[in-house]
């Protein structure tokens, strides 16, 4: 049994997260005979097929040759085929890279295999690049550029990303040399996930449908994602009883039980936030009602692999009403708003000005409310423009927030309100 599989074991085992889960070294481990991993950022399997190498994703752009490089200290053979879990850039990003050891080598260049869908999501990311680059350096804050998302090269989408060269819709089973691959098609993060199933080997890889994190089912500044789907593809998976379970970022699992209680785990925390809040929404209650309504049960608490560490439940439960309620909120005088800052005018006004209720914010963070300390420095930043006094207090009270926030998502966005704050200081 592997280092990487012993750790898994220890920290599932235990219940308590003792050493990172997620871990980005550029090295490889021989997970099974004839299996291995190279831990990035997203990570790059292989899988020996007898008749050329399979490889599962192909790590970011910051990756760069290190994933390749490092699987050819394992082997040599050529790479046969490249299949995509699902089109993020992460998973994408180095296949430049791929091909280019394959061209260095006078190897053919491998089949590029994925779900039809990720043809339309590459292009919508080249179509939407400025804005990938944006929202992705607020996500992940100033060091994007080492987070493998294309930042910092002026395309999301690196121009060498290899576009897939097979397809399929629902479900496609491959036989390269001594390995069948079952590739299953499932919506959960993303429309074009596919996971794959190797009946002989017991094993499942399963991209992002598993992070060793919540799952990212609410990411606040990204398109739809799936989480009743979500679901039911890890129920699918459990039925199949793997022995090996292989995600994109962190640990390998083995044994049938110890699967299938994450798996199931998993599956039940997004099936309860799905049907509280359709429950909720269903007695005509408001998006404002649900987020502040809708909290996991306590048995989902500590669980070492459902930490909010990257999104969080409050996020999947706003993606569910988006799913089955549109994006209007319920609250009437958000369908047509005012501008925020014409609101925002008007309450200063009332407070005594935007100093007088920036300096309220701050009575209001003291006293143990950051959420309502940030409503009320924001809207004193929208009243006073580039005023330093207001935007030192905005500063100061969205670094206690960032500072209890736990998700990458939060913090990323607390994050960058700190930093708007500090360019208008100077600082």
């Amino acid at each position: 049994m592997s280092e990487l599989i012993d750790l898994s074991t220890k920290i599932i085992d235990s219940g308590v997260l003792s050493e990172p889960a997620n871990r980005i070294t550029h090295k490889l481990s021989e997970v099974a005979d004839g299996i291995s991993v190279v831990e990035a950022f997203s990570h790059i399997w292989s899988v020996d097929t007898g008749d050329g190498l399979v490889l599962i994703d192909a790590s970011g752009v910051q990756t760069r040759s290190e994933g390749i490089d490092a699987v050819r200290t394992w082997r040599s053979h050529r790479v046969h085929s490249l299949v995509y879990t699902h089109g993020h850039a992460d998973h994408v990003g180095g296949s430049g890279a791929i091909l280019a050891d394959a061209d260095a080598r006078g190897h053919p260049r491998p089949e590029i295999v994925a779900h039809e869908a990720v043809h339309d999501r590459l292009a919508r990311y080249r179509y939407t690049n400025g804005w990938n680059l944006a929202i992705n350096a607020r996500q992940f804050g100033a060091p994007a550029t080492n987070m493998s998302i294309g930042a910092g090269a002026g395309r999301f989408i690196p121009d060498d990303v290899a576009d897939p060269t097979l397809t399929y819709r629902d479900q496609m089973t491959l036989e390269i040399g001594d390995t069948v691959f079952d590739l299953q098609h499932a919506r959960g993060e993303t429309d074009d996930h596919t996971w794959l199933w190797l009946p002989d080997r017991k094993a499942v890889f399963v991209g992002d449908l598993f992070i060793w994190n919540f799952p990212n089912a609410g990411n606040p500044q990204k398109v739809q994602r799936h989480a009743g789907e979500w679901a039911t593809a890890l129920r699918t998976m459990i039925e199949r009883g793997p022995e090996l379970l292989l995600p994109a970022h962190g640990l390998p699992i083995a044994g049938v039980e110890r699967i299938a209680e994450v798996l199931d785990t998993t599956a039940a925390a997004l099936e309860y936030l799905v049907e509280t809040t359709v429950g909720l929404m269903n007695e005509g209650a408001d998006l404002d009602t649900i987020i502040h309504s809708v909290k996991l049960p306590s048995r989902f608490e500590g669980v070492p692999y459902l930490l909010a560490f990257y999104d969080e439940p409050e996020f999947v439960v706003r993606n569910i009403y988006r799913f089955y309620g549109g994006w209007w909120d319920g609250d009437p005088a958000s369908l047509k708003p005012a501008p925020r800052a014409d609101l925002a005018h008007e309450v200063a006004s009332l407070a005594g000005g935007p100093l007088a209720l920036a300096r309220r914010g701050a009575e209001v963070a003291e006293s143990g409310d950051l959420a309502v300390a940030c409503h009320l420095v924001q809207m004193a930043a929208d009243a006073a423009g580039d005023d330093p006094a207001v935007h030192e207090i905005r500063r100061d009270v969205y670094r206690l927030r960032r500072a209890e926030a736990t998700s990458l998502m939060a913090r990323g966005v607390f994050g960058s309100a700190i930093a708007q704050s500090k360019a208008v200081l100077g600082e």
